[in-house]
């Protein structure tokens, strides 16, 4: 269609003058910032991914750097963030590229989807951000502009739908300046064909924008099917010890809050937890906080934290699994967010 030849150019016009231009990993800009700016933005919005790029850059400048890094180190960068089997991966990948690339990141899109935590559409903004390789994006907010000026019906998540989007994304992004059509079809998902109260008089596709034409702007893309999530319950056993200190338990490397220090649990607030032989509990009254919610992406899990005081009984025990941990955060481990809340409100009170 003679609209599609114009597509890129109008998309570029816009970008010029309208883009973001002075984002911290647009600056310097090599595959390893793009890479680590690429995998925080999953989910999370730039305002909130600036702070933690330029602490983590800081921290890990070089892939080497991250390589070499402990895991809770890492995790400790990512407190806060969530969906921390990004932060997992990455330190995963950071290793593979170190160990079998010598440093250098691969220069297919192929190769680096094969790279733990990278998708295809991470892949491609990868080798087209920082090596201005041909290769097609889909993230959220290319999905949503490309849905819209092709009416394209349906949650984009549907197979039939993203196979379709692909397909239009791959025939539209040009051979020339990729980077910058790359960030522009990112930048104008973000800022102008928006969710709810899409810019359509300052967009650069509004002419032929078909679900702007049909007035489906509202309806496109399609949401994701609603599901009631369930409800379950624990019990967070915040125990001091005489110095002040609270206890945390490092969690298995798999399942919710993998690798992060949380507090011990049980199903039942009025059962203390075993803590083994590393940790005697007091036999005091102990205290119930207001109990919190928290909700991830299949089910909500309501927190009755409780306040127990022990003291340790064999320094020896699983020192890996245990930490008396400072309210002041002065050690670096990487936090459940619960957790991290409820050591803030602790310090407040």
């Amino acid at each position: 269609m003679p609209e599609d030849r114009d597509f890129h150019r109008r998309v570029l016009r816009w970008f010029d003058k309208h883009g973001r231009h002075d984002l911290p990993w647009q600056k310097d800009v090599t595959p390893y910032r793009v890479w680590v700016s690429e995998i925080m933005l999953q989910q999370t919005q730039v305002a909130t991914v600036i702070p933690y790029f330029e602490r983590f850059m800081t921290s890990f400048p070089t892939i080497q750097a991250l390589a070499r890094a402990s895991e809770d180190s890492v995790l400790h960068h990512w407190t806060g963030l969530g969906y921390y089997a990004r932060a997992r991966n990455l330190h995963a990948a950071a290793k593979t590229v170190v160990e079998d690339y010598d440093g250098t990141f691969p220069k297919t899109v192929e190769e680096l989807a094969s790279l733990k935590g990278i998708g295809r559409s991470t892949a491609g903004a990868i080798a087209a951000l920082s090596m201005n390789v041909h290769a097609p994006i889909l993230d959220g907010n290319v999905k949503r502009v490309l849905a819209r000026h092709k009416a394209i019906e349906g949650w984009p998540e549907q197979t039939l739908v993203r196979n379709q989007l692909w397909e239009i994304a791959t025939q539209l992004t040009p051979t020339q300046r990729v980077a910058n059509y790359t960030q522009a079809m990112m930048d104008l998902g973000a800022t102008v064909c928006t969710r709810t109260k899409p810019q359509c008089d300052t967009c650069p596709l509004a002419d032929d924008c078909q679900a702007r034409i049909r007035d489906l702007v509202r309806t496109i893309p399609g949401k994701k099917p609603k599901r009631i999530l369930p409800v379950r319950e624990t019990a967070f056993f915040i125990v001091f010890n005489p110095a002040g200190e609270v206890l945390l338990e490092k969690r298995p490397p798999t399942g919710i809050w993998g690798s992060l220090y949380s507090f011990p649990e049980t199903a039942n607030p009025a059962q203390a937890p075993d803590l083994g032989p590393a940790v005697k509990l007091r036999a005091v009254p102990q205290q119930t906080l207001e109990r919190l919610r928290h909700t991830f992406s299949h089910f909500h899990l309501d927190i009755t934290p409780v306040i127990a005081h022990g003291e340790p009984r064999d320094a020896a025990a699983e020192p890996s699994r245990w930490l008396w941990y400072p309210l002041d955060g002065s050690v670096e481990v990487g936090l459940a967010a619960p957790v991290k809340k409820i050591i803030k409100s602790l310090t407040v009170t």
